[in-house]
């Protein structure tokens, strides 16, 4: 299957292909006799795969990590796999208490402000950040 094939059928362009081929996520597909990559059926699961874990959050290096168990799933344990997943849920809830308290620093010095036409030497916002 030739690459615009495969992303189309994947909903991904190109050039993400070659990217994810670059970084080993997918395995060299053969050459035809043009030049052009032959991609195996089996590369729109595998990609599909990654576009999943991609939009719950998993890097392209624990992507990658993911497939290594996935090839091998006889080898590894659902356990190994739900502890990946807990990382993942750590960090993203470690990301989510981050993003609070930023958000609600941000609200405090925005409430601050007056937000007139006075000159910004004034400025409670700026005032609060210098102290």
């Amino acid at each position: 299957m030739k690459i615009g094939h495969l992303a189309k059928s994947v909903g991904i362009d190109i050039q993400t292909v070659r990217y994810y081929e670059s970084q080993g996520l997918l395995t060299e597909p053969n050459r035809m006799e043009n030049g052009y990559r032959d991609f195996p059926v089996d590369s729109i699961k595998r990609l599909q795969f990654i576009k999943k874990a991609k939009l719950v959050g998993f890097t392209l290096k624990e992507i990658k990590e993911l497939l290594a168990i996935q090839v091998t799933k006889d080898k590894h344990t659902c356990q190994e796999v739900k502890n990946f997943t807990q990382i993942k849920l750590d960090e993203i809830n470690q990301k989510i208490k981050k993003l609070t308290e930023i958000e609600s620093a941000l609200k405090k010095i925005h409430s601050l402000c007056c937000g007139g036409s006075e000159k910004a030497s004034h400025c409670s916002i700026l005032q609060a950040l210098e102290s």
